[in-house]
């Protein structure tokens, strides 16, 4: 259990910074990220408009926190 979240986030952010990737390799993790995803069925959606309404409703709350 993580008890202490914003030093998690600081060993992330330092870890990410000691190792950053180069655009070959971000590439090749997201390809096997895509694959795992297809393997394991969850992609692509069943119903591509699930959930839409929520999506948009979203948008809407953040562009209109924006203009504040």
């Amino acid at each position: 259990m993580i008890k202490d979240g914003e030093l998690l986030r600081k060993f992330e952010d330092d870890l990410i910074a000691s190792n950053p990737l180069s655009y070959e390799a971000a590439m090749k993790l997201l390809e096997s990220m895509y694959r795992e995803a297809i393997a394991l069925g969850v992609y692509p959606p069943a119903d591509p408009l699930e959930g839409i309404e929520e999506k948009i409703e979203l948008a809407r709350v953040l562009h209109g926190c924006s203009k504040k």
